[in-house]
C-alpha cells in the first residue's frame, strides 16, 4: 500500500519527467522519431525511487499526455502521440523504469555507480530500444533493420544520460539512504509477508 510520502515522491518524479520535456528535443537527420532529455527522467525514476514508485510515476505521465496535457517534449499531448512513430518508446517508458528500478533495488544499498550505469543501460537503453524499435518499425511500416539503424542515432545520447543518472542517483541515495530499502530489509519484510 502506497504511503503518503510514496504518493508526494511519485508526483514529483511525474513533474520532473514533464519539466525534462521543456528541453528542446532534435530529430536526428530528420528521424520520425526526436532525441529528448526525457529518456533520462525515465531513467532517473527507476534509479532513485525504485521499482513499483518509478513505474507509477511514469504511468502517471502518460495518463497525464493521455488526456491532452502537452507534457512530451515540443508540447505534445493528447491520444495522438499514442499513433505515431514514437509510441513504442512511450510504451516503454514504464516498463524501462521498472526495469532501472528493480536492477537498482538488487543492487542495494549503499548505491554502486558502476552498477547503477549497468542498470540504467539495461532497463533505460536496451530495453527501451528494443520495444521502442518495434514500435517505429510498425508504425512506419518498415523492417526492424532499418528502425535499428534510425534509432543508433539515439545510442550516445542515451550513454551518457545514463552516467549523468547514475551520478545523480548515487547523490540522491547518498543523502537521502532509505529511498530503495538495503537488502537485509527486503528479506526481512519478505519473510513477513510469507509468515503472515
Amino acid at each position: 500500500m502506497l504511503k503518503s510520502r510514496d504518493l508526494a515522491l511519485i508526483a514529483i518524479f511525474t513533474g520532473i519527467i514533464a519539466a525534462l520535456g521543456l528541453i528542446p528535443a532534435f530529430a536526428p537527420f530528420g528521424s520520425a522519431v526526436p532525441i529528448t532529455a526525457q529518456s533520462m527522467g525515465i531513467m532517473l525514476a527507476g534509479a532513485i525511487l525504485g521499482s513499483k514508485r518509478g513505474a507509477l510515476s511514469v504511468l502517471l505521465f502518460l495518463a497525464l499526455v493521455a488526456v491532452g496535457l502537452p507534457l512530451l517534449s515540443g508540447g505534445r499531448g493528447g491520444l495522438g502521440v499514442f499513433a505515431g512513430p514514437s509510441v513504442g518508446y512511450l510504451i516503454g517508458f514504464p516498463i524501462a523504469a521498472f526495469l532501472v528500478g528493480l536492477l537498482t533495488e538488487r543492487i542495494g544499498r549503499p548505491y554502486k555507480l558502476t552498477l547503477g550505469v549497468m542498470a540504467n543501460i539495461l532497463g533505460g537503453i536496451i530495453a527501451l530500444n528494443a520495444i521502442g524499435i518495434v514500435g517505429m518499425a510498425l508504425v512506419l511500416d518498415v523492417s526492424l533493420v532499418k528502425a535499428t539503424t534510425i534509432a543508433a542515432a539515439f545510442i550516445p545520447g542515451d550513454l551518457a544520460k545514463a552516467v549523468v543518472t547514475a551520478f545523480v542517483a548515487a547523490g540522491v541515495h547518498a543523502a537521502y539512504p532509505g529511498l530503495i530499502p538495503a537488502r537485509a530489509e527486503r528479506s526481512a519484510a519478505a519473510a513477513e509477508r510469507i509468515a503472515a
